[in-house]
């Protein structure tokens, strides 16, 4: 009780100080730029992030791996800055650059001095229309893709297991496809493949600018003009409806690879916070997920980790940002002298407590006071903040949801937990991955 207390008064100190600080701004240029500017005094720094609206998810079969491929070809050149020449002007004033690629969005961002911000936008402003893509230094790129496939994956027996679990969760969602792509597609990938992603997907009305620090957002603006709204709007492929196939029945994947150690995999189809009906489910799938797994007491490392010393490493988890129907994923190590089945048979009986038992109060207040409590401390990061502004744009929805989430955390209830583990946590939504080290049994 004293733990729940400790967390509730903290929340209460943090949290309105923080919303003084917390002044989010929405701007959109003519050429259809959305601009998100959060302001946070604390530190005279700036994190800008340019969003573009397009992944993984994007790609038709045959050319997977292709956003990937283009985030790397844009630390190539452009037409007015050479290659390389990207970070080390923003090394060389003192700042942090890099990108990521994930299912439903490319991202690109500058962590720098506030006063260094013209500077990055200028430079994102460049890449978006300039941008080289060389035939020759595209084909010497292709070949880091390829070693960053093999360090990644090839040579690592859980991510081997990761990407055919994926495959056999998912079957008409794309998410079936890795980010980084399948090798052959990789292999025979063009720079003009590349260029024809770059000019349907990279215009201004598809990309969403998310700067959080020590701005004015009226000064953010002015920049943003200044860079951007030359660029001409230009019209953005509309993707078809992407719903996957009702499941049919369990289904089972078996990874034979060398290993040191076995692993299993569990993930239930469930909706994400874009794709259910219900408001309400996914908060309650985010907080079935902190029960089992959101702290050192909860239920997976007490119960299977210190009680039964079943597994010496649990999980679980569930993305609630996501364009498309989402995964609720359970994973384990078994413990010496046990194995991937009698770990399954754990998680199962866990699951079906979840299906059967309400939550006590006490319980579900002190995961809900941990839970929020980390969502505010990570506040603390202007990187995070931005992150979770351009997650949720990226996507398709309004960075307001993430003003609400304490909230709708607040607001679920303990029959609200069991009524998506009994409706989604069931034989014919579940997807079972075992890795087997070659050779053990």
């Amino acid at each position: 009780m004293r733990f729940i207390t400790l967390c509730i008064l903290t929340l209460s100190l943090l949290t309105p100080a923080y919303a003084n600080m917390s002044k989010v701004t929405e701007f959109t240029l003519p050429n259809g730029l959305k601009i998100i500017v959060k302001e946070d005094h604390r530190a005279p720094v700036v994190i800008s992030e340019l969003w573009y609206k397009v992944g993984a998810s994007y790609e038709p079969d045959g050319i997977s791996g292709i956003s990937h491929a283009l985030e790397h070809m844009m630390f190539r050149g452009t037409k007015k800055y050479g290659p390389g020449v990207l970070k080390k002007i923003i090394a060389d004033n003192g700042g942090d650059i890099n990108a990521f690629t994930d299912y439903d969005c490319t991202g690109y961002y500058e962590l720098l001095d506030v006063a260094k911000l013209p500077l990055a936008l200028e430079l994102e402003a460049d890449r978006m229309h300039g941008l080289l893509l060389d035939t020759k230094a595209f084909s010497k790129e292709k070949q880091v893709i390829l070693e960053e496939l093999r360090m990644r994956v090839l040579d690592n027996p859980q991510a081997r297991t990761y990407e055919r679990f994926m495959a056999a969760a998912f079957i008409a969602n794309p998410y079936h496809r890795p980010v980084i792509g399948w090798p052959s597609d990789i292999e025979n990938l063009t720079a003009q493949d590349l260029r024809k992603w770059y000019e349907d997907w990279y215009a201004p009305n598809n990309a969403i600018l998310v700067v959080v620090g020590d701005v004015k957002p009226q000064h953010v603006y002015q920049l943003a003009q200044k860079y951007f709204a030359p660029l001409p709007e230009r019209a953005v492929p509309q993707l078809k409806p992407q719903p996957d196939l009702s499941p049919l029945g369990k289904r089972t994947v078996e990874v034979n690879v060398p290993a040191k150690l076995p692993w299993l995999l569990m993930g239930y189809n469930v909706p994400s916070l874009k794709s259910a009906k219900n408001e309400w489910e996914p908060y309650a799938l985010e907080m079935a997920a902190a029960i089992l797994d959101g702290s050192d007491s909860a239920r997976f490392t007490r119960d299977l980790v210190r009680g039964q010393q079943l597994a010496v490493q649990v999980g679980a988890s569930y993305d609630l940002y996501a364009r498309l129907d989402s995964l609720f994923v359970l994973d384990g190590t078994p413990a010496p002298g046990h194995n991937v089945q009698q770990l399954q048979t754990a998680f199962t009986k866990e699951i079906k407590v979840l299906q059967t038992t309400l939550i006590s109060k006490q319980e579900l207040e002190q995961v809900k006071a941990g839970f929020i409590a980390d969502k505010i401390y990570a506040k603390d990061s202007i990187a995070e903040e931005a992150s979770e502004i351009g997650s949720l744009e990226s996507i398709g929805l309004s960075w307001r949801i993430g003003e609400q989430y304490e909230e709708r955390i607040k607001a679920v209830t303990p029959a609200q937990i069991r009524k998506v583990a009994q409706k989604y946590f069931t034989p014919d939504h579940l997807t079972v991955a075992t890795l087997k080290p070659e050779g053990k049994s």
